[in-house]
């Protein structure tokens, strides 16, 4: 079902170009300025906005006046994003209610339930348990909330009319700050405030701290960091090839020419949905092994418990 959506969606995007060239066209007269309306219908597929797409047209969202908090701007009007991130949302929480029900009426679970205890197993086994250890296990909530979380946010990009969250960096920027504070809060439950602060030294003599002191603070923000940009440029980049692509058929001003860019968008949509999968993964992943690596303290502590009591 899912591959089919990719491709109607593709289809969808190709359509909606063709339509947008015919109109720039008409519009736009002679050549540059033509194809100026088109790149920029292309490009406003990728872009936040006030409004849903539908087959019947926009459907406008609720716009609220920006308030003020100190020298703080903030708009909280509902966008494109902010509807599909809602919307991610309301779904898992059924799809993990329904799957708590089913599992709680059968002893064997299967089907649909079948396949999320597997990605559950998964993430137990292979990001959890591998990263963190046995300690990991009390986070199981957060990274599953994490996987699922994301990977519908990004397969919402990949249906008709869709648009995927996590291509708009305040939507990252939001789930790194989570991870910033799981990392560290991680850190300061296995290691004790003590030592977390006495790590951003480095180990080295008193006389470097001032220079080792804000190269370690620097060290925890680069982290969060690299999880909003990694998972925005990701998600984003798929796009643009695909506009890249079917930019190629004004750029030759061909409709026959058409065809080659249209298999190629359709190949890059069954690409975009491996993604999906790899960036939720991916996210989780480096998200659980920052916390191991601040929980590294706590093994080491009962390693040598172990040592002493042989």
């Amino acid at each position: 079902m899912a591959l089919m959506a990719d491709t109607t969606h593709a289809g969808q995007v190709v359509a909606d170009t063709l339509h947008a060239g015919a109109h720039g066209a008409a519009a736009g007269g002679h050549g540059e300025h033509g194809g100026g309306n088109i790149f920029a219908e292309l490009l406003h597929h990728l872009n936040d906005a006030p409004r849903l797409e539908t087959p019947f047209g926009y459907i406008p969202l609720p716009q609220f006046p920006p308030v003020q908090i100190g020298g703080l701007t903030l708009d909280l009007s509902i966008t494109k994003h902010v509807v599909f991130l809602w919307l991610a949302a309301v779904l898992l929480i059924l799809s993990a209610t329904l799957v708590s029900r089913s599992v709680r009426r059968r002893e064997v679970p299967s089907g649909f339930s079948n396949m999320i205890e597997a990605v559950i197993v998964f993430v137990r086994d292979d990001i959890a348990v591998a990263n963190m250890g046995t300690g990991g296990l009390r986070y199981m909530p957060y990274l599953l909330t994490t996987f699922f979380f994301i990977l519908l946010m990004n397969l919402m990009g990949l249906i008709p009319y869709g648009a995927s969250a996590t291509g708009n960096l305040n939507v990252t920027a939001g789930l790194a700050i989570i991870a910033f504070f799981m990392i560290q809060g991680a850190a300061i439950k296995s290691q004790g405030l003590g030592h977390f602060l006495a790590h951003l030294t480095g180990g080295v003599h008193w006389s470097l701290w001032p220079i080792m002191i804000p190269i370690e603070i620097l060290g925890l923000f680069t982290k969060a960091f690299a999880l909003c940009i990694r998972l925005f440029a990701n998600m984003t980049g798929g796009h643009i090839v695909i506009v890249s692509l079917i930019g190629l058929i004004f750029l030759f001003k061909s409709y026959i020419i058409a065809i080659l860019p249209a298999g190629f968008v359709v190949g890059i949509m069954f690409l975009e949905l491996f993604v999906a999968f790899l960036q939720a993964y991916i996210f989780t992943m480096l998200t659980a092994l920052f916390m191991g690596l601040g929980m590294q303290q706590e093994g080491h502590g009962s390693h040598e418990e172990h040592g002493a009591s042989a």
